[in-house]
């Protein structure tokens, strides 16, 4: 049950947030006291409702002992006086909210509400910031082969500048990961990382997005929009499939790299930006500007340092290691008791030559995954897509059980349609409660579901 330490001397105020609060919380009073100060540093409270008593200047020397022994915790100050200078002082102190007696229960109730909102949201961030340095480590990427550790070595020396970097590999070679790696070890980390792909938004909403407008600016444009390049002020902005920009697109953001300023669609004013562009492609730029589709100034305005992400058929060395990373993430997601793969299917996986790269790798393991019943994938688990069409490892056989293939024509169903179960049923033609059965029979989950239902 959650606690609440309640620092209060009136007696009628002090029954009162213990009626209102009891529900919910485990109430602990504070009585003055060195003792006491020494044990409430070892619970574990999620809340502390502080009156000011009439001697201000005890109550706030209490309260910055208290900010630094329980940085974390939400702390919600009470008074009888309503004093701009009280409310200033208390929230600058580490305060989380102010409130001037007489106060309702229904209005500490909903202080406390959003106190507690505001910590696990502070939590989340922290985790996520302790979750981006283990992932983004540039020392545990993998990279066996001589090509990835050449582009590792690149990665160390291009984070500690703010020169524009341009990304070249094929779909899937893992440049989206790579530019946010190359963010998260520089001197900008603390700041937005902010990633957009430029070929998935039509021509005329992506000046829009990259640079923002103002209300009216045109045809349903009822509010302003802060543009992506306003949104990595101080951060990185990476530019994913550079290539698909139009001609006159491409003008704009020539100037906005040279001149660090751009103005809003619509707009007049004149807006700063510091930010440090990651370009990326999978087209040849240099074969677009021969065909005058891709401006040769913003070319090598981009190119100021280069990162060619090689096939993941040229990183041999990396196949098994990349594999045994997936399984063990995908089973960690998918609660699944999966230790390694059968020599057959890691030898089938090693001679494949994965047109899709690390991407399409990821989909195969996550699909066996869920395909298979044993704690060791067989070869016969492994499906891989080709031309968006499931491929068995071998040559077609009739010799899998009907089970198995329906289960698997269900799973591609289900991958097509984003693991909507009822967009999947419309294209197996079969019923939402149809469906739904056959999930249960073969056991099928995924750890995106919840997200997608």
């Amino acid at each position: 049950m959650l606690k609440a330490l309640i620092i209060e001397k009136d007696p009628g105020w002090k029954e009162f947030l213990s009626s209102t609060l009891s529900a919910s919380f485990k109430i602990s009073y504070w009585t003055e006291g060195k003792d006491d100060f020494e044990n409430f540093k070892v619970n574990h409270y999620s809340v502390v409702i502080l009156d000011l008593q009439s001697n201000h200047e005890k109550s706030f020397d209490l309260l910055k002992k208290i900010r630094p022994a329980m940085p974390h915790i939400p702390i919600i100050v009470t008074c009888e006086e309503e004093k701009a200078e009280l409310v200033v002082r208390a929230i600058k102190s580490g305060a989380f909210d102010f409130i001037v007696k007489p106060f309702s229960a229904a209005r500490i109730t909903h202080v406390v509400q959003q106190a507690l909102k505001d910590k696990s949201f502070k939590n989340e961030i922290d985790y996520l910031r302790g979750e981006q340095d283990i992932i983004y480590n540039v020392d545990r990427i993998i990279a066996y082969s001589p090509p990835m550790q050449a582009v590792i070595a690149s990665i160390k020396k291009f984070t500690d500048t703010d020169a524009t970097i341009l990304m070249t590999g094929e779909t899937g070679t893992g440049k989206s990961f790579l530019s946010g790696t190359i963010h998260f070890n520089s001197h900008r980390r603390a700041k937005p990382f902010v990633k957009i792909n430029c070929s998935n938004i039509p021509e005329t909403l992506l000046e829009s997005d990259l640079f923002g407008h103002e209300k009216g600016s045109f045809t349903n444009a009822d509010k302003q929009r802060i543009g992506r390049f306003e949104q990595a002020h101080g951060g990185t902005l990476f530019l994913d499939e550079i290539g698909e920009i139009s001609p006159a697109l491409q003008a704009k953001l020539l100037r906005v790299l040279e001149e660090k300023s751009f103005e809003r669609v619509g707009g007049n004013q004149t807006i700063y930006a510091d930010v440090r562009v990651i370009a990326a492609t999978n087209r040849n730029l240099k074969q677009l500007m021969t065909e005058g589709k891709f401006r040769e100034d913003l070319y090598y305005r981009i190119n100021v340092l280069f990162i060619e992400l090689p096939p993941l058929k040229e990183r041999a060395e990396c196949i098994e290691p990349l594999a045994y990373s997936i399984l063990n993430k995908t089973c960690i997601a998918l609660k699944k008791k999966i230790t390694e793969f059968s020599p057959a299917a890691m030898e089938w996986i090693q001679a494949y030559h994965w047109p899709g790269n690390i991407r399409q790798l990821t989909n195969t393991i996550e699909r066996a995954v869920i395909l298979e019943d044993g704690a060791i994938i067989q070869k016969t688990s492994i499906v891989v897509q080709e031309n968006g069409r499931p491929q068995p490892p071998a040559p077609a056989t009739f010799s899998k059980p009907l089970e198995t293939s329906e289960k698997e024509l269900i799973l591609q169903a289900l991958q097509d349609s984003l693991w909507i179960q009822k967009d999947a049923a419309r294209r197996l033609n079969i019923s939402p409660r149809t469906l739904n059965y056959k999930i249960k029979k073969f056991k099928i989950t995924h750890h995106r579901w919840r997200k997608n239902q």
